[in-house]
């Protein structure tokens, strides 16, 4: 018999760590191959990771609500003798380098999207070992971390390193350093930041609740994760916002005479979303850069286009990735799209359905909006949203119509994108749509 380990996977380009919201299994429970094992979320995805082994499950060691670095264990199976030590599937393309990892060794994630062109991309830096005779265990987690305990701990002059962490391996935890502030017994101040750093305010203390009056709903792990990652993300880049509005009364005829015959002969619905994705990939091939991600190296363009689609669920948003979105015909951009966005909707996405995103289209309009501004999901450039189509009048030529209009609205990134580029991709979607006939289609 042998002792085979389950890591934290991956789940998305950028992640480094994810949290443990609920195990499917208890410790002394058998678990088959490829069953459900536990439900981790991040802030691009909640999904339930499958056991790649066969065996018993002999030790949980990370706790529901816990976040643990991507690559630590978080459970044991007892399995036979040819078992090795192994990673739960994951979103990294490096296999062998996430197998390598070991329950304290930080795996750096590779560039968003996958593998960068070759003038740009440089090979990740190596997690450093520690020293001979450093801690393996609790001391080791105590000091490393996450960004946004680590954050917390400063913002309220807390040492970190003074706390008995209830984190895997003696971690600090959100919670610990929460209870520290609650019972008032955390130790010595950390010092505080020179005048030169950069330090954003703390958030204010909420008031207590008036319990007759109010309610204070509790966050769950994914929209905590979700607020967390858009407040990096407008930290991270300098977000700038456009919009067009574009005539799409060709198409609006065109859906209303087929939807019902495509229904007869696919058994899904046709919606207009699957018409935008082939004019964006037109557009994207036209204006590759917004197709790409900057780095300190330089902007890495991105020769292959995975469209994310944003999906509301009742939890928040995830965005699942449509590969390849460019070489896809018509017919399968719709029923890849729907199978996405049902299993979205069902928490049963795989790691790799949210992986290596280089573009994200936003459909607002479905909520009867009419012009947004979208967050821009990182290491992504650039973000589009398609607004409500809206029967209006419209001044054609000398005259005046009744046309179906909508609204596209883009946010990007203006160390990548300027202005002038920005609404030259808009315009391209915006002829591209006006003038669509049934042969723009690619079948």
């Amino acid at each position: 018999m042998g002792l085979a380990q389950i890591k934290m996977p991956q789940l998305g380009e950028s992640v480094t760590e994810g949290t443990v919201d609920h195990w499917l299994k208890a410790e002394g429970d058998m678990v088959k191959k490829d069953e459900p094992l536990v439900e981790v979320v991040t802030d691009k995805v909640n999904a339930e990771i499958p056991s790649p082994f066969e065996g018993k499950l002999v030790k949980i060691a990370a706790t529901e609500g816990e976040t643990v670095r991507v690559g630590a264990v978080i459970a044991q199976i007892e399995t036979g003798p040819a078992a090795a030590t192994a990673t739960a599937p994951s979103a990294t393309r490096d296999a062998s380098r996430q197998d390598s990892a070991v329950a304290h060794t930080e795996v750096p994630p590779e560039p968003a999207g996958g593998p960068a062109p070759s003038p740009v991309r440089t090979p990740a830096p190596s997690a450093p070992r520690p020293p001979a005779g450093a801690p393996e265990d609790g001391a080791g987690d105590r000091v490393r971390l996450s960004p946004a305990v680590r954050k917390l701990a400063a913002e309220n002059s807390i040492d970190p390193t003074s706390l008995k962490g209830s984190g895997m391996g003696g971690r600090v935890t959100r919670d610990d350093v929460l209870a520290a502030l609650e019972t008032g017994k955390a130790a010595a101040p950390v010092q505080a930041p020179s005048a030169s750093e950069s330090r954003p305010a703390a958030a204010p203390r909420a008031a207590p609740v008036d319990g007759a009056r109010e309610e204070l709903v509790k966050l769950s792990v994914m929209r905590r994760s979700i607020a967390e990652h858009m407040v990096r993300s407008l930290a991270t880049s300098p977000h700038a916002w456009t919009l067009q509005e574009v005539d799409v009364t060709n198409l609006v005829r065109y859906r209303e005479t087929e939807k019902d015959s495509f229904r007869a002969r696919h058994g899904v619905s046709l919606t207009y979303l699957p018409f935008v994705v082939q004019a964006l990939c037109d557009a994207i091939k036209e204006f590759p850069w917004l197709n790409s991600t900057w780095s300190d190296e330089g902007v890495i363009l991105k020769r292959y286009i995975n469209l994310g689609i944003a999906v509301s669920i009742p939890d928040g948003l995830i965005v699942p990735v449509l590969k390849d979105a460019d070489r896809l015909g018509f017919t399968d951009v719709v029923r890849t799209l729907n199978d996405l966005v049902e299993r979205a909707r069902r928490k049963q996405l795989k790691p790799e359905d949210v992986q290596g995103g280089t573009f994200t289209l936003n459909n607002t309009g479905a909520t009867g909006s009419i012009a947004s501004q979208p967050i821009i999901n990182q290491p992504q450039a650039a973000i589009l949203t398609t607004e409500s189509i809206v029967k209006r009048p419209v001044v054609i030529g000398d005259g005046i119509a009744v046309r179906h209009m909508m609204n596209m609205c883009l946010s990007f990134d203006h160390r990548v994108i300027d202005g002038m580029l920005a609404g030259q991709f808009l315009g391209s979607m915006k002829k591209r749509l006006e003038e669509w006939t049934p042969a723009s289609i690619r079948l």
